[in-house]
């Protein structure tokens, strides 16, 4: 418990010389994404360097194998009867500078994460907090504006791992090999937990590279590597070519948006009401055909149902409409654009992924628009897009988290001011119900606006070998390295 900041800066040294090393000691990993992702820093994280900031940055709370939350600054918590705050005990323990982990140092750590994630979708979610404050000692509360059911899941996300003089206390430090992340487990008498002399017998290095998808499952199918995660939808087909791949392929069933988010306010895409005979005309059990999913679950509503804030008061759109009706008042829609501007179909562009998955995808969208007279084209490079791909995980299960997605502030689209200032009331309810009410009325406001076409949850798969433990797919989509360092029972 004595360590000193020249002992954390040479801990890596001294775990390799310890015994960790090549060969069956090392799990090896590919993430789908660019090398460069690895080790990036700032606050927009891709799939790599979200995995490498969890690994080595410590939050409050942590992930464990199945996406659930788990002590890890702080080894144990409480929730007061209102539910408004959360009293976290840290556990003993040094930064890497060598300082006390203390009341004091995790508040500023934390309230620094927070401010620099001001701006971002994260930071409307994280405007739920009202406060953070040291206690006594090693003890930090955070005060919340009202009730939030999920909200431990929301502060172990890794942007919100705690960082001292630019460096955190996570379960395993980074050493950069080239394009390549080598993960080293922290022996846990440096985490201030108690000494195991056993505890390398049961840990694994772990090697990690970020390439793109079809070389990472070519390393899959060649044996190179032994797990591949991050998959999305575009490279869900190439999962399915190599003969190694078959049986390993594991799904998530997670929430989240995943459609077109409308960029461009002109033109046929003016009207709410045009735009929403674009999501009319769409057959979403089709879009998934192609890649022979089963459970995955269609939706027209831009929120996932069963939240716990959701009161219920807004279900799925057209549900006393078969297909063919909707087409009908789709197609009606379009042809009294086309009389007003000359008879032309209308021609939207539309942005994907590279990958054999969005072309499929994109096949069957362009099939659907155009028997309601639409003509959609993949858009080029350089070319304004009228349509994007949209794919994004749910951080926590709250109404709020999609209508946040969305906010004007975030520019990445068409918007609803009049849903931003009802989210942001919301805020300001002190009646919990009330509160929920207003969300939903948010809701239907930036649905009326139809500047988004939701399709169902996201698709997010994984390749693991049967060598690998500590890999459990959830519902979150999240895979943290550390218990991939596991070494099989």
């Amino acid at each position: 418990m004595r360590n000193t900041a020249v002992l954390s800066l040479l801990m890596p040294l001294l775990l390799a010389a310890c015994g960790f090393g090549g060969g069956d000691k090392t799990v090896e990993a590919a993430v789908i994404g660019s090398s460069d992702d690895l080790t990036a820093g700032g606050i927009h994280l891709d799939a790599g360097a979200q995995l490498v900031r969890g690994a080595t940055v410590a939050g409050l709370v942590g992930f464990d194998a199945k996406g659930e939350v788990v002590p890890s600054l702080a080894e144990r918590w409480i929730v007061t009867d209102d539910g408004r705050s959360y009293i976290f005990r840290l556990r003993e323990g040094k930064w890497p500078n060598g300082r006390d982990v203390d009341g004091a140092s995790a508040r500023d750590a934390l309230k620094r994460a927070i401010r620099g994630l001001r701006g971002t979708s994260m930071g409307f979610d994280l405007a739920m907090i009202a406060d953070v404050r040291a206690m006594a000692g090693r003890v930090v509360e955070v005060r919340l504006r009202a009730p939030m059911p999920d909200f431990l899941q929301l502060l172990a996300q890794p942007e919100l791992g705690l960082l001292v003089q630019g460096a955190g206390s996570g379960e395993m430090v980074l050493k950069r090999k080239g394009n390549v992340a080598l993960l080293t487990p922290v022996p846990p008498e440096q985490r201030g937990e108690p000494a195991r002399e056993d505890w390398q017998d049961h840990k694994r290095q772990v090697r990690l590279r970020a390439t793109a998808a079809k070389r990472a499952i070519a390393l899959f199918d060649d044996g190179v590597v032994d797990v591949v995660l991050g998959g999305r939808i575009e490279a869900l087909p190439y999962a399915d070519t190599g003969p190694l791949s078959r049986g390993t392929v594991r799904v998530d069933r997670v929430n989240g948006l995943f459609g077109l988010l409308v960029l461009r306010g002109d033109g046929f895409l003016a009207d709410p009401a045009r735009r929403e005979a674009l999501a009319m005309a769409i057959d979403r059990p089709a879009l998934v055909v192609p890649f022979n999913i089963s459970g995955w679950q269609d939706t027209t509503r831009l929120v996932a149902a069963g939240n716990p804030d959701d009161i219920g008061t807004i279900g799925e759109r057209w549900s006393q409409l078969s297909m063919e009706q909707r087409r009908q008042i789709a197609a009606r829609r379009v042809a009294a654009w086309r009389e007003q501007n000359g008879g032309n179909a209308p021609e939207l562009a539309v942005s994907l992924p590279d990958g054999p998955g969005s072309d499929a995808l994109f096949t069957v969208l362009r099939d659907n628009l155009a028997a309601v007279g639409v003509n959609a084209v993949r858009a080029k490079p350089g070319r304004k897009s009228d349509l994007a791909m949209f794919d994004r995980l749910a951080r926590y299960r709250s109404v709020r988290w999609y209508l946040n997605q969305f906010n004007c502030s975030l520019r990445q689209g068409l918007c609803s001011k009049e849903s931003d200032a009802l989210v942001a009331k919301a805020l300001e309810e002190s009646d919990l119900a009330a509160m929920n009410a207003t969300l939903a009325e948010a809701e239907a406001e930036l649905t009326a606006a139809n500047i988004f076409i939701p399709f169902g949850p996201p698709l997010r798969w994984s390749l693991v070998r049967g060598s690998v433990a500590g890999f459990e797919s959830n519902g979150w989509g999240i895979h943290p390295l550390a218990p991939l360092a596991l070494t099989p029972k």
